[in-house]
């Protein structure tokens, strides 16, 4: 996954509650074998009104979205987090999460910022006309009007997000013992492998 440091540009003020995964992702669009293309279904029933932000020029391909308490409640599914990604979303500013949509987030490659009620709605309030900037390495969240918002972040997420390690890449950075570990074990019990190896 791509590495998360510092996210600036627009951000998507829709600030709903409650926002469960099958608003995120309807339950029809579960059907693909990708995730290519989901972010056409993202917010599906929010888009049918024509003046819905997600779709105006001014937020269209914002990379974070400011939403309301409760974001990402309802079903486990994965899609929803691989939806935001495909419409362009690395951060969600909320007050708080689902827990299952947070890991699903982090698994992924998106930060999720939870900050208390009053400083979401000064930055629904200054995403109308302006950028903000999310910076993980100072875990802050900041605006062209010096306001500047502190969060809390899991330390092992931030540095999984900071470097773009999710749990293939982790596990990849331990190849050496891995194949240290396989030889021994091949040598030890010869049985195990017989009739598994592939010829050069």
């Amino acid at each position: 996954m791509d590495p998360v440091s510092q996210v600036e540009g627009r951000a998507i003020p829709y600030g709903a509650k409650n926002v469960d995964t099958d608003v995120i992702i309807p339950a029809h669009w579960l059907k693909t074998i990708t995730r290519e293309g989901l972010g056409k279904g993202a917010f599906e029933t929010v888009r049918q009104d024509p003046d819905n932000l997600f779709d105006s020029d001014e937020f269209k391909g914002a990379p974070i979205l400011i939403a309301g308490d409760n974001f990402g409640c309802g079903s486990s599914r994965e899609h929803a987090a691989w939806a935001l990604l495909d419409l362009g979303i690395t951060v969600v500013i909320a007050p708080s999460f689902s827990d299952i949509f947070s890991g699903n987030a982090f698994k992924n490659g998106i930060l999720t910022v939870a900050l208390p009620q009053e400083q979401v709605d000064r930055l629904l309030e200054v995403a109308q006309t302006d950028p903000i900037t999310v910076d993980l390495e100072t875990q802050t969240v900041t605006t062209p009007y010096q306001d500047r918002f502190a969060f809390e972040v899991d330390p092992f997420r931030k540095q999984c997000l900071l470097e773009g390690l999710d749990e293939i890449g982790l596990t990849l950075q331990q190849a050496g013992a891995i194949d240290t570990y396989e030889k021994q074990q091949a040598s030890a019990m010869p049985w195990l492998t017989r009739g598994t190896e592939i010829a050069a």
